[in-house]
């Protein structure tokens, strides 16, 4: 199961305006990294690896206090924690998903997709659920809201600093692919502009 193709070019370009370093007017040396270096993150691994034990203790507590304290809630409130658990069991299910396709086979349209679901969706809903006073928060769901939050924003900042050099990374193997294209076969194109130049020259000299 991968992205559907519109998805994956649009968040590829994405991925090249914001993470691509615009210091780097030229390839490094070839010899600097090898081709075969491992991009993948091993903290943001680890982190996943956990997350994915972690979200059904989550889940779990957080239901329980729900239906414990649902009865005290307004009916504005019950709407909003029923909607949100089921937004943030739908997308934590993606976003895990999106985080290992991205990370462990270097796919940069995955990990920005993770990227974009944790930081603009998933953890402003952890916040909503930690800070806001009015849900009757139990200390057991501001526990693992807290724990929750830090693994959202941990991976947030690996992911970034994983992608920056992911994109970075193919930007240099592409340039040097070009530089070695045109190594192989010269462009016509300025030969006959230099034969152009050439003849021009000569006319303006004129006999003898």
């Amino acid at each position: 199961m991968s992205l559907p193709q519109p998805l994956r070019r649009r968040l590829s370009s994405f991925s090249r305006t914001v993470f691509t370093d615009s210091r780097r007017t030229s390839p490094q040396y070839p010899g600097d990294r090898p081709d075969n270096e491992m991009l993948s993150s091993l903290p943001l691994q680890m982190s996943l690896y956990f997350n994915v034990y972690f979200f059904p203790f989550w889940w779990l507590s957080t239901v329980v206090m729900l239906q414990l304290k649902y009865s005290f809630l307004s009916d504005y409130y019950k709407f909003i924690l029923v909607t949100i658990m089921i937004l943030a069991s739908l997308i934590e299910v993606i976003r895990l998903y999106l985080g290992y396709m991205g990370n462990l086979q270097e796919k940069v349209p995955e990990l920005a997709g993770f990227w974009l679901l944790t930081l603009l969706l998933q953890l402003p809903i952890i916040l909503f659920l930690l800070f806001n006073e009015g849900l009757k928060i139990q200390p057991l769901e501001r526990a693992v809201h807290i724990i929750f939050a830090l693994f959202l924003t941990f991976q947030v900042i690996a992911a970034f600093v994983t992608l920056k050099r992911m994109v970075n990374k193919l930007a240099t193997h592409f340039r040097l692919n070009e530089f070695d294209h045109l190594e192989e076969h010269p462009v016509p194109y300025f030969y006959s502009l230099d034969k152009e130049e050439g003849a021009v020259s000569m006319a303006g000299r004129g006999p003898g």
